[in-house]
């Protein structure tokens, strides 16, 4: 069974799209699954991230916030 990880973003942030590529080269590797959501299309989420995206998550720990953490990462999904 795949982890699921969500992937916090926002529409034309740059960082947000590195971290998805990035994502993207290591998800057959790792096996995980993927949500991503638009903070922008939610008032709470726009709050609580506004200024912290692209933020990975994994449950309720945050494994990155604007650079894609792969050690953290791996060691969440091991």
């Amino acid at each position: 069974m795949s982890a699921t990880l969500t992937l916090y973003y926002r529409q034309g942030c740059h960082l947000c799209d590195d971290m998805e590529t990035h994502l993207a080269r290591l998800r057959e590797e790792l096996s995980f699954d993927l949500a991503k959501v638009d903070i922008d299309k939610d008032v709470d989420l726009r709050q609580r991230y506004n200024e912290q995206v692209p933020v990975l998550v994994q449950g309720s720990s945050v494994l990155s916030r604007y650079f894609l953490d792969e050690a953290s990462l791996r060691t969440a999904l091991s």
